[in-house]
């Protein structure tokens, strides 16, 4: 064999596998077709962060009178935000290409290809072809933005995320399509910046997937921004035959014409299985995933698949820590298999979204009876010193025996405490023990504490 482990793709599902599989004394080979990070670094959460910083700063400088600072007029240069944005994004790709030449991993440019006996066919950006083996191949292809049937992306007037990281000029005027975090964090720096923004979201509330306390206060605080939210609507149709876009909204109400410059199609990923081999591999698939046990093995030996394109959260944290686990059981360590019920998710909007559990909803649905506090940031000295007011931290336990079920929040920085939630749920913290854990004063953190004090009756500061 030519290697001990080949992985396709190096998202940071692939390039963090690779670089275990290293350190575990594999001889490693990544295959990547476009740049080293994937789409996370160099697509994705990265340089939308970076976007989105420079969309904070920009807010904080329009609001520095409330803090008693007295600036002259901001004007945004998008092109220079747009260029802030790549650079971070380059800087962190380079950061994995000595990450490889560090672990000594063998980059190989290039499409693969998987073929039956262990066998990957790579063909290069010259149009030359080579054939690599190894005893295990890990497919970590990652995902694309999904296209909607009546909503065909033209990469100018409607576009995926990719372009709306690069436009060449601030659109006057956006559509997004979905308020899941990818069409959320958008409307937040596009509106921010200064561009017209209309969400259009099918389900009956934005960032769908969260407690419904929280897809509230978005809403709210997406209103104060000027944003518009439409929600239970759906596009029929968009017309890019004149100067801008004519999108046709199907609504409660009726049919509705809204005018824009720009539709952004941000209705989740698919995942990037196409062309890999699969079916000539005998590779199984089901729903637009490849099918795999708990240590993602695939219905054929030595072949394994992590990441966007299995079944579960399509988070980059998620992938590494599949990557991770799938590399520990090739060689020989018992890994635990991953507690997908325990899985943190941000949302980089202003405020910020965190959550991991259960939520409401879904516990009552799971039969648990309920204990659920919560915080508002209103009432935090912190948040109210800072300026940043908005939100609360929810907290959901089991009235039986305290677990800690779900906690869900939003506002400023919360993105930075959730991982107390999922260290504290890994743990089998009881809410008591979550009330007796004496939390700094004055942070945001203390809310967790604070609204757990509530849950069980015993709030101080409300």
């Amino acid at each position: 064999m030519n290697y001990d482990v080949i992985v396709i793709g190096s998202g940071p599902g692939g390039y963090v596998a690779a670089i275990r599989a290293s350190q575990l004394g594999l001889k490693t080979a990544i295959v990547e077709r476009e740049s080293l990070g994937g789409i996370c670094l160099n697509w994705g959460c990265i340089p939308t962060k970076a976007l989105l910083k420079s969309a904070q700063v920009f807010e904080y400088i329009n609001h520095a009178s409330e803090y008693g600072i007295k600036t002259a007029e901001a004007e945004a240069d998008f092109a220079a935000v747009v260029k802030r944005s790549r650079g971070v994004a380059e800087g962190m790709s380079k950061g994995v290409q000595f990450l490889m030449k560090k672990n000594k991993i063998e980059v190989i440019m290039g499409t693969a290809k998987v073929k039956p006996g262990n066998k990957v066919d790579v063909k290069s950006p010259d149009g030359s072809q080579k054939e690599i083996t190894a005893k295990h191949i890990i497919i970590a292809t990652g995902g694309r933005s999904r296209e909607l049937p009546n909503l065909k992306q033209d990469g100018k007037k409607v576009i995926g995320y990719r372009q709306a990281m690069v436009l060449p000029e601030q659109p006057k005027s956006m559509v997004i399509v979905g308020s899941g975090a990818i069409g959320s964090e958008f409307a937040y720096f596009y509106a921010t910046m200064g561009t017209k923004v209309t969400i259009v979201e099918f389900m009956d509330n934005i960032v769908p997937v969260e407690d419904e306390d929280v897809s509230k206060q978005l809403l709210r605080s997406f209103k104060k921004v000027g944003i518009d939210v439409m929600t239970s609507s759906s596009v029929e149709s968009v017309d890019t035959s004149g100067a801008g876009c004519k999108v046709q909204v199907k609504t409660a109400a009726g049919m509705q014409t809204l005018e824009c410059d720009i539709v952004l199609s941000a209705a989740g990923v698919v995942a990037n299985i196409e062309n890999l081999g699969l079916e000539e591999t005998g590779i199984k698939t089901e729903k637009g995933k490849v099918v795999v046990d708990e240590f993602y093995n695939t219905s054929v030996k030595g072949y394994y698949a992590i990441g966007d394109i299995v079944s579960g959260q399509a988070l980059a944290h998620v992938a590494s820590a599949e990557g991770i686990t799938c590399v520990e059981k090739i060689a020989g360590h018992h890994p635990e298999p991953i507690d997908y019920n325990n899985i943190p998710g941000c949302t980089y909007t202003t405020p910020e979204i965190a959550s991991v559990g259960y939520t409401e909803k879904a516990a009552k649905a799971a039969g648990y009876e309920l204990k659920i506090g919560k915080f508002p940031f209103s009432a935090s000295g912190k948040a109210s010193a800072a300026g940043a007011k908005d939100g609360f931290v929810k907290v959901i336990y089991d009235a039986k025996y305290g677990e800690l079920l779900g906690a869900h929040m939003i506002g400023a920085n919360v993105t930075e405490m959730i991982a107390e939630i999922v260290v504290a749920r890994k743990l089998e913290t009881t809410g008591h023990e979550m009330l007796k854990s004496i939390h700094p004063h004055p942070t945001m953190s203390e809310a967790i504490m604070e609204a757990t004090a509530d849950a069980y009756g015993e709030v101080i500061h409300l």
